[in-house]
């Protein structure tokens, strides 16, 4: 690995100040340096912070999360960040904790039931609150913040799907539920821990119980106070009703037996999963559409062909054979993912295959932002939105689907720790798209590039300003 590829470096300081300088721009600073790199990894070392490997190199990206798994768990430092918010929940977990929870999920995950349980949450929000707000939004001719509305149907989803209730965030009449602002709050402070320059500082906040710590501290007592309450009441109408509904993953958890601090923590885990992934992806697909009205319109034509009327139900089976929309997906989450970059630490020494060497406690980093932007793995290209390339015959429109490494295309993880809810994320954005794209044009007002911060997820900074067009029939 040549030097000119590493960050400036001093004694003592390591590259504090090359860090500090790109802080409000780490991804593009980290791809920059990547694509400089032979092997597309740079090892970056500061003053306050674990030597970190950062890297975009599939192969090594498979070595981390299949070849030598064990070797590369979250780690301590990890689960520390996000341990005050998550606990013991699956993501923030490594070991016996972690395998234990993860054939419980994937059980429940694989079932038709929770499927079809899915499909129907879908048709009911959709149906009933986003395609009439959008409506709207249309007549009224006024500029909506689409990201706040994909952010508010995702928690009204994921919580019918998890909890079997409905925080009705879509309906804009009412107050934003509590529990939504302490999740918002405390996943926001949490990210800024792990992208603190020194890691010492809100640790010292923690201790004393000051700024923003004191605030996430607020912030999580409510979210695990408001789980809580919900498991509770659950827990009791199942007493009561024997004979209740058990459609939702909640009622499936408490249903086995489970004690009630690990449903709580898995739970806290699902809604952020199903909550801020899907509608970051979202939020950056309807922008890059906006930009390429020639995806939009093969998609509007596949969608057509596929649910010839309004009043046909888009079913499970329909939304899995989309295939133009999910290229399209895939593309946009190419190039803007949902989640930036995820990282492991080492337990033992280790060589990564491209011949970087990794010592024990090194955060390791996988960096899926860049991977989308390296020339060796996309091509010349690789900057462009050209869904063709997902295509075994490029120009198909509606051909077979290549199968592209997970260790390429790391957007879901790959590995023992693959997202299990990866194919009902697809459904969920499928059935979004597909609803809309059939009845409305999104316009975005802004023409601007737009900026990407990288907190737990993708965000995009003030949002995506749009108004709403009635399609035109041709």
């Amino acid at each position: 690995m040549s030097s000119n590829t590493e960050p400036r470096s001093y004694p003592f300081l390591g590259s504090l100040i090359s860090f500090y300088k790109n802080q409000y721009r780490l991804l593009d600073w980290y791809t920059e340096l990547l694509s400089k790199s032979p092997c597309q990894t740079i090892v970056v070392s500061r003053l306050g912070a674990r030597r970190t490997v950062v890297t975009a190199n599939p192969t090594n990206v498979e070595h981390m999360l299949k070849t030598n798994f064990n070797n590369f768990p979250k780690g301590k430092p990890f689960t520390e960040i996000l341990g005050d918010l998550l606990g013991c929940g699956i993501f923030n977990v490594d070991g016996e904790l972690w395998s234990t929870q993860r054939k419980l999920a994937s059980h429940e995950f694989s079932t038709k039931s929770l499927r079809e349980f899915v499909v129907k949450s879908l048709h009911e929000e959709v149906e009933n609150r986003l395609l009439p707000l959008l409506e709207e939004a249309m007549l009224s001719e006024k500029v909506i913040d689409f990201q706040d509305v994909l952010r508010r149907f995702a928690f009204d989803t994921v919580s019918k799907v998890s909890f079997g209730q409905d925080p009705c965030c879509l309906d804009l009449s009412r107050p934003v539920p509590p529990l939504v602002k302490a999740f918002d709050s405390a996943s926001e402070i949490s990210a800024m821990r792990g992208m603190a320059p020194m890691f010492l500082v809100w640790k010292m906040k923690r201790a004393f119980n000051i700024g923003s710590e004191k605030k996430l501290k607020q912030a999580v007592q409510l979210v695990h106070g408001c789980v809580l309450e919900i498991i509770r009441n659950k827990k009791r109408a199942l007493e009561v009703e024997t004979s209740a509904e058990t459609e939702d993953l909640l009622s499936r958890l408490l249903s086995a037996g489970h004690d009630e601090e690990v449903v709580r923590d898995m739970m806290i885990s699902f809604i952020m999963a199903g909550r801020d992934t899907t509608s970051s992806a979202l939020t950056w697909f309807f922008w890059l559409l906006s930009k390429h009205p020639n995806a939009e319109e093969m998609m509007v034509k596949e969608v057509k062909s596929m649910v010839s009327t309004d009043e046909k139900r888009l079913d499970f089976q329909v939304l899995k054979e989309m295939n133009c929309v999910k290229a399209c997906l895939c593309e946009s989450m190419r190039l803007y993912p949902p989640v930036a970059w995820d990282s492991k630490h080492a337990v033992n020494d280790d060589v990564l295959p491209d011949g970087t060497f990794v010592r024990k406690g090194d955060r390791v980093t996988y960096f899926p932002y860049g991977m989308g932007r390296m020339e060796e793995l996309w091509g010349k290209d690789r900057l462009e939105f050209k869904p063709d390339r997902w295509f075994e015959e490029p120009g198909a429109e509606h051909g077979l689907l290549k199968a592209v490494s997970a260790f390429n295309f790391p957007v879901f993880q790959a590995g023992p720790r693959v997202c299990l809810g990866k194919e009902m994320a697809f459904i969920q954005m499928k059935y979004v798209v597909a609803s809309i794209l059939r009845r409305f044009e999104i316009r975005v007002v802004c023409q601007e590039e737009p900026v990407l911060v990288p907190l737990l997820t993708a965000h995009m900074a003030g949002g995506l300003k749009v108004v709403v067009r009635r399609r035109e029939l041709k």
